[in-house]
C-alpha cells in the first residue's frame, strides 16, 4: 500500500461518508485532515452501510491512534493497520477492517501525473529513461496533499568537462484556497497552468542550474474511476507542434519498444521434431512457462511439446490461464490430453474456423449428438446454445483407458471478432467473458481457462488481459489502481506477442471503460435504494475504541469528528 492517495486533503467528515457511502464498499476508508483539531487527522472506514470516524494525534513527534502505535509517517500508519487485520477494534471487540483505500480523485488527467510515485522511483525512471528536460509530477510523500516536480536536469561542471545528469525535485504546494505555487512567486488554479507556466519561463535553483521542462514523461498508472478522463487524453489529436502520432499509439509504441527485453528461450518449439506442430514457424512458446504434457513416450522425441503457454496472474487471484494456438490435424490430440491433464472445464475460442478463406483452427469437437475419439480422450457434444455473440457448447469427456467419472467441459466459442481487427464496441466481449467467469467459478477446484484464437497471443491476449483488469477492479473496487501497459507486459513475459496491434490496445481501454461505467450506475442504483435508511440513522462516530496491541492488550483512543 505504497499509495497516499487515500489522502483527501478537502474533505468534510459529511463529505467523507457522503463519497464512502456512493463510491465505496464494505472496508473502504480513507484519511483527512481533522476540522475540529487543526494538524491532526481523521480515519474514515466504511463498514456496511456505516461509517466510522477515528481520530489520528499528530503529536509533532510521531503519529498515533491516542496510545496505538507510533509511526513516523502518516502513510506508514496507514499502511500498518491495512495489514495488521485484527488490530484495530471496538470497545465491544469487532474488528473495524481497512481493506480497500478510497482514492482522491487525481489533481489532473494529464499523463505526466504519475500519483504515489515515491522520490526513488521517480529518481530511477528519469534517469534511466528520460532525458535532460524529461519531467514529471508525482504527491509529495513527507507533505500530504501537496506536489513535487521532478526533473532531469543538466548540471554544469568545470570547464572542459562533461556535463552531469541529475534529478531535481521542485515542491509544488498546494494551498487552502486551491492554488499552486512552488514555493512564492506566482499562483496557479491548477497543476496543468502551473507546469505550462515553467515550460515556458524555465525555472533557477539556488545554485545556478536552470530548471528546463521540456518533454513530459508519462504516466501509465491510472486510477480505474478516472478511465474515462485518460482515454479522452489518449484520443486528442495531436497539436502541429508535437509528434504526428500521440495518445495510444505512441502509449503502445512505447511497449514494443520494451519487447525485446522480454525474450526467452523458446529451444523447444524449435525442435526438428516439433516444427511441424506450430500452426505459424515463428509464434513459438517460452521454454519458461510452457506446458509440458506429462503423458509423453520417453521414447519418442518431443512427445510432451504443445504449443502453449500458462499465464498466472500476479495480482492476487491465483487465476491461471492457459493461451494457446489453434489446432492443427496432427495436435488435436495432444490438445486434448492437454485439456485432461490441466482439469481444464471451460474452453474460450475467440475465432471461427475458417476466416477470408483460411483455416484458423481445426475442429477439435464433434458434431451436435455425436462422439469422437481423440487418442485415449473420448468427447461427445451433447448440447450447443447459440448467444447473440457466441455458441455455447456442451461437451461429455471421458478417458477410454480409466475407470473415471464423465468430466464436463464448456466450450465457449466468440464468433463476433473479425479478423485482422477489433468488434465495433465492447459490449458483447464483456457480457460473454462475464458468462465465462460465471461458469469457471461455479466449478470447485477447475483448472485453467483454455484460450485460444489461431495464432494464441492477438485476440487470445486481449481477451487474457481485459478479464485479469476486471478482476482486479471487482477485487478491490472502483477507486484502485490499474496500468493497462504493465499489465500486458506481464503477460508477454510468459508468452511471446501477447496483444498484436494497437487497435487491440485501445479496445482494452475501451472495454475497462465500459466495464468501470456500468459498475458506477450500478453502485449509484443501489445508493439510492439505501439512502433512506441512511438519513434516518445517521452514521455513527465511535467514541470507545480498542486498539489491540500485539504486544499489549490495547488501549482506548477518542474518536470526534
Amino acid at each position: 500500500l505504497c499509495s497516499s492517495r487515500w489522502f483527501h486533503p478537502n474533505i468534510t467528515g459529511i463529505e467523507a461518508e457522503q463519497l464512502l457511502l456512493t463510491r465505496g464498499v464494505h472496508g473502504s476508508f480513507l484519511a483527512r485532515p481533522s476540522k475540529s483539531n487543526p494538524g491532526d487527522f481523521t480515519l474514515s472506514i466504511r463498514r456496511n452501510n456505516e461509517v466510522t470516524h477515528i481520530k489520528i494525534q499528530n503529536s509533532g513527534d510521531y503519529y498515533d491512534l491516542y496510545g496505538g502505535e507510533k509511526f513516523a509517517t502518516l502513510a506508514e500508519l496507514v499502511q500498518y493497520y491495512t495489514e495488521q487485520h485484527d488490530l484495530l477494534r471496538e470497545r465491544n471487540g469487532d474488528v473495524i477492517e481497512l481493506k480497500y483505500p478510497l482514492n482522491c480523485k487525481d489533481p489532473t488527467s494529464e499523463r505526466w501525473y504519475h500519483g504515489h510515485l515515491s522520490g526513488r522511483d521517480a529518481e530511477k525512471l528519469l534517469m534511466d529513461k528520460g532525458k535532460p528536460g524529461s519531467f514529471l509530477v508525482r504527491e509529495s510523500q513527507s507533505k500530504p496533499g501537496d506536489f513535487v516536480l521532478s526533473v532531469l536536469t543538466n548540471e554544469e561542471k568545470h570547464e572542459n568537462v562533461d556535463r552531469k545528469t541529475k534529478v531535481t525535485h521542485v515542491m509544488i504546494r498546494h494551498q487552502q484556497d486551491g492554488k499552486y505555487d512552488v514555493g512564492g512567486g506566482e499562483r496557479f488554479d491548477t497543476l496543468a497552468d502551473l507546469v505550462d507556466h515553467y515550460k515556458k519561463n524555465p525555472m533557477v535553483e539556488k545554485s545556478g542550474i536552470v530548471v528546463h521542462l521540456k518533454q513530459p514523461f508519462n504516466a501509465t498508472r491510472i486510477n480505474a474511476a478516472n478511465i474515462e478522463n485518460r482515454v479522452k487524453e489518449l484520443n486528442k489529436v495531436a497539436d502541429n507542434s508535437e509528434k504526428p502520432k500521440q495518445g495510444f499509439w505512441e502509449e503502445f509504441e512505447v511497449l514494443q519498444q520494451q519487447e525485446c527485453k522480454l525474450l526467452y528461450p523458446r529451444k523447444e518449439g524449435q525442435r526438428a521434431e516439433n516444427k511441424s506442430k506450430n500452426r505459424y514457424k515463428n509464434i513459438l512458446p517460452f521454454d519458461t512457462t510452457r506446458v509440458e504434457i506429462r503423458e509423453a513416450d520417453t521414447d519418442v522425441p518431443g512427445s510432451d511439446y504443445i504449443n502453449a503457454n500458462y499465464i498466472r496472474v500476479s495480482s492476487g487471484s491465483g487465476k491461471v490461464f492457459i493461451a494457446t494456438q489453434g489446432c492443427l490435424q496432427n495436435t488435436v490430440v495432444d490438445f486434448w490430453k492437454m485439456v485432461y491433464q490441466e482439469n481444464t472445464h471451460v474452453i474460450v475460442m475467440t475465432t471461427k474456423e475458417m476466416e477470408r478463406g483460411r483455416n484458423k483452427c481445426v475442429r477439435y469437437w464433434p458434431d451436435l449428438n455425436a462422439t469422437k475419439e481423440f487418442g485415449k480422450v473420448s468427447v461427445k457434444n451433447v448440447e450447443e446454445c447459440q448467444a447473440q455473440d457466441y455458441i455455447l457448447r456442451e461437451l461429455e469427456v471421458t478417458r477410454l483407458d480409466r475407470r473415471e467419472l464423465v468430466r464436463y467441459i464448456w466450450h465457449y466459442q466468440y464468433l463476433s471478432w473479425p479478423d485482422h481487427g477489433v468488434p465495433n464496441e465492447p459490449g458483447g466481449v464483456l457480457s460473454f467473458l462475464e458468462q465465462v467467469n460465471r461458469t469457471q467459478s461455479a466449478i470447485p477446484e477447475t483448472g485453467p481457462i483454455v484460450v485460444h484464437c489461431s495464432a494464441g497471443i492477438g485476440r487470445t491476449g486481449t481477451i487474457i488481459v481485459i478479464d485479469i483488469l476486471i478482476d482486479i477492479i471487482n477485487r478491490q473496487g472502483l477507486d484502485c489502481d490499474i496500468d493497462i501497459p504493465k499489465t500486458i507486459q506481464s503477460v508477454r513475459q510468459q508468452r511471446s506477442g501477447m496483444v498484436q496491434t494497437e487497435a487491440q490496445y485501445k479496445f482494452i481501454y475501451m472495454a475497462v471503460q465500459q466495464y468501470i461505467d456500468t459498475a458506477q450506475k450500478r453502485l449509484e442504483e443501489e445508493q439510492v435504494s439505501t439512502k433512506q435508511v441512511t438519513d434516518d440513522n445517521p452514521s455513527s462516530v465511535y467514541e470507545n475504541l480498542n486498539i489491540k496491541n500485539p504486544k499489549t492488550s490495547g488501549s482506548s483512543s477518542k474518536t470526534r469528528r
